[in-house]
């Protein structure tokens, strides 16, 4: 099977569920400031690569990890991956898409605003990770979910 971890730009919430996701982060504790920030990918994907798949890695079940980012248009991104699947004759049960983006707060999407889009680095990316760390527990919960729903499906 294959997740996409989608959020708003890859750049921040998808990052770190993906990478909860395959063991790059812990579930037993919060991580450190350090262990977000050097994470692949974490706050470095640019506008142009938006909608762009980037692999994460597997998981403990051989399952494929990426990330994703979609703006505004998640719902429609979602679609559009199913309905491609269709096309081609695979089942929508070997890709399951997850909106990563509800596990954030409004501090992380601040934080997120500066760094990506106004180009404010060294105040954004600080800001955004302590959003993750405040959050961290939701990202837990949310990744929890999914491997829970991955090994009924198995």
């Amino acid at each position: 099977m294959v997740i996409i971890y989608m959020c708003y730009g890859s750049a921040h919430s998808s990052v770190v569920a993906a990478s909860i996701h395959i063991g790059l982060l812990p579930t037993d504790r919060v991580p450190s400031f350090r262990e977000i920030i050097s994470l692949p990918y974490y706050d470095k994907t640019s506008n142009e690569e938006i909608g762009t798949l980037f692999y994460m890695g597997k998981d403990e079940f051989g399952n494929e990890v990426y990330i994703v980012g979609a703006r505004n248009g998640r719902d429609i991104v979602t679609k559009a991956i199913y309905s491609f699947l269709n096309l081609y004759g695979i089942s929508e049960k070997e890709v399951l898409v997850v909106d990563a983006l509800p596990a954030i707060g409004i501090t992380t999407k601040i934080g997120g605003i500066a760094s990506r889009r106004l180009g404010i680095i060294s105040l954004g990316r600080p800001i955004t990770v302590y959003g993750i760390l405040k959050r961290y527990k939701n990202f837990v919960e949310l990744v929890t979910a999914i491997k829970t729903k991955l090994q009924k499906i198995s």
